[in-house]
């Protein structure tokens, strides 16, 4: 496993976890194929992606209107994530941690 560690200002600063918390972690997993691991350490990539991929043909065919649904929808997630998160009763949705 590679050592790549980009720390977070944001945690750093705070102490709390931003909905991009685990993100390099994630990426790094999924190139491995641990998909387990990748969704402890951020789930959240598991819903933008293929939010991401409608929002983009929507904008591609033009659809102005389904494209800006699905990044509102895309935001909303994004901030109820980060929020939810730093809950301590949801402390499962924060990253694992690694030892």
């Amino acid at each position: 496993m590679t050592q790549i560690s980009i720390p977070c200002v944001f945690h750093e600063l705070t102490g709390l976890y931003c909905p991009g918390c685990g993100i390099t972690r994630a990426v790094l997993s999924l190139l491995r194929l641990d998909f387990a691991q990748a969704f402890r350490y951020n789930p959240l990539i598991f819903i933008l992606l293929p939010l991401y991929t409608m929002y983009f043909l929507t904008k591609k065919k033009q659809m102005r209107r389904s494209s800006n649904g699905i990044m509102v929808v895309m935001l909303t997630l994004t901030l109820a994530f980060g929020l939810l998160r730093n809950i301590p009763f949801l402390d499962f949705l924060a990253p694992t941690i690694v030892g």
